[in-house]
């Protein structure tokens, strides 16, 4: 954002144009602030479905994540394909 210009060395035209340029802005944003909250809304929906499908259970719940942990660290090799 711009900073405020010298207010004293602006006419009154010159500020309404400021405002009237700054309440412009202002719509823009309000209306990509509605966009991404209807996304939001959309995603957790989602969200909720696919959870309700599975009664709860996350991917996450079979993953083994002290082996994760340890290849992630380099404490130990990945599995082979085809292992699980």
């Amino acid at each position: 954002m711009e900073p405020l210009p010298d207010l004293g060395s602006l006419s009154d035209d010159d500020l309404k144009k400021e405002i009237d340029q700054l309440k412009e802005h202002e719509r823009e944003i309000s209306y990509q602030r509605r966009i991404l909250h209807g996304k939001i809304d959309i995603l957790r929906a989602e969200l909720v479905a696919r959870l309700q499908k599975t009664g709860g259970q996350s991917v996450l719940d079979s993953v083994d994540v002290e082996s994760l942990t340890a290849i992630l660290a380099g404490k130990a090799t990945p599995p082979e394909q085809g292992d699980s």
